[in-house]
């Protein structure tokens, strides 16, 4: 079984990947005209990938793409960034590693009303990095005490030596986590803290094409194309289904029960991964209550709705959406971070950075609401 999951992924990735692979651009035209249903409502001095907000309107955001070191989790408050929950959890210490945050890549607002923060363990992806050991862990803190509940700390050998934590979902007792360093899914049992994983290297978790933001390809600082696999995910509003995709796409689902059971073999999960349809260069995603995934296209600044039945439509394209990262949808509306990273030198080949700061955060009011098995 495995020789056949290697053997097509390597036809569709020559399949799929050899037109694509000498061109350093595409012929995109990019949006002139603002649309005036966008909302300003936050900026950063420092670049985000990810924001979430709590039912009080409490605004946190993931700073991981930004320069330098320090800052990983804040909360915005009056466009100012404060470390969050505090100082001390922002400045990593290699002798104390499950209680400081090396690299979060991710955060979001769970079903319990709690932040989850998501640490990745490693700098980058394809950059030679190495996870660290205690450093990859999935993080909850309650918003009221602001006092950190439990550390849930992903360890060998569902940790590999190349994992880089991406990002997370819930459905009930577990917790799914993308792992695009090591390709492949890490499903967390939250009762047990048991982790096991599946789907790894599998032809739907592997990136078989470079990806692309306002028509160039993202170079990594040596040269080499960055790619990204098994990246973005979400849970369908009745937790039957975990749809997934590497940065590029195709976007793929397997109904979570099959992930749900370790005792079931990996090469028998594995069967059950179906492709969905053909999706573009995204830099983040979400869902709503009636399963509509919101995917932002990087290449045509704009976000698009891939609708249960897989029908897709444009729902905004504006000149100011530069990469719009990972979005939340609350009642009404749907957040979008502009995280500008095709702008900054781990993407551009190590090209001084040409980023637009202060980043921003945009709404877009929409008759939405979150999924109940995502957060309330």
């Amino acid at each position: 079984m495995k020789q056949k999951l290697k053997t097509l992924a390597a036809m569709i990735a020559f399949s799929t990947a050899a037109q694509v692979m000498a061109q350093d651009t595409l012929p995109v035209k990019l949006p002139e005209q603002q649309d005036s249903r966008l909302e300003q409502v936050a900026t950063s001095p420092r670049v985000w990938n990810g924001i979430t907000v709590s039912h009080d309107n409490r605004l946190f955001a993931s700073l991981t793409q930004s320069e330098g070191a320090g800052l990983q989790l804040a909360e915005v408050i009056n466009n100012q960034l404060k470390a969050f929950p505090n100082d001390a959890w922002n400045q990593w210490d290699d002798k104390d590693p499950e209680h400081h945050f090396y690299h979060v890549n991710a955060l979001r607002i769970g079903p319990d009303g709690d932040l989850w923060v998501m640490d990745s363990g490693n700098k980058g992806i394809g950059t030679g990095d190495q996870a660290v050991t205690g450093g990859a862990k999935l993080v909850r803190i309650n918003l009221a005490s602001g006092e950190v509940v439990k550390s849930y700390v992903i360890k060998a050998p569902t940790l590999q030596p190349t994992s880089y934590l991406d990002d997370v979902r819930f459905n009930g007792d577990f917790a799914y986590i993308t792992d695009p360093g090591a390709v492949g899914l890490v499903v967390l049992d939250l009762k047990s803290g048991k982790s096991w994983r599946v789907l790894d290297n599998h032809p739907l978790s592997v990136d078989h094409q470079p990806i692309y933001a306002d028509g160039k390809k993202l170079i990594l600082r040596d040269g080499r194309e960055k790619r990204v696999g098994l990246d973005q995910l979400e849970v369908s509003p009745d937790g039957k289904w975990l749809y997934y995709q590497a940065i590029p796409g195709p976007l793929a689902r397997i109904e979570t029960r099959y992930l749900d059971d370790p005792k079931i073999a990996k090469d028998e999960v594995a069967r059950h991964a179906k492709k969905v349809l053909e999706t573009w260069s995204t830099g983040g995603t979400a869902i709503d209550a009636e399963g509509n995934i919101y995917a932002s296209d990087i290449n045509t600044r704009s976000i698009k709705r891939i609708a249960p039945d897989g029908k897709v439509t444009t729902v905004v394209q504006d000149p100011r959406l530069v990469w719009i990262d990972a979005m939340w949808v609350s009642k009404g509306a749907l957040w979008m971070p502009s995280g500008q990273i095709n702008r900054t030198p781990a993407t551009t080949g190590g090209k001084p950075s040409t980023v637009e700061y202060p980043v921003k955060l945009y709404r877009l009011a929409l008759p939405i609401a979150p999924s109940p098995r995502d957060h309330q």
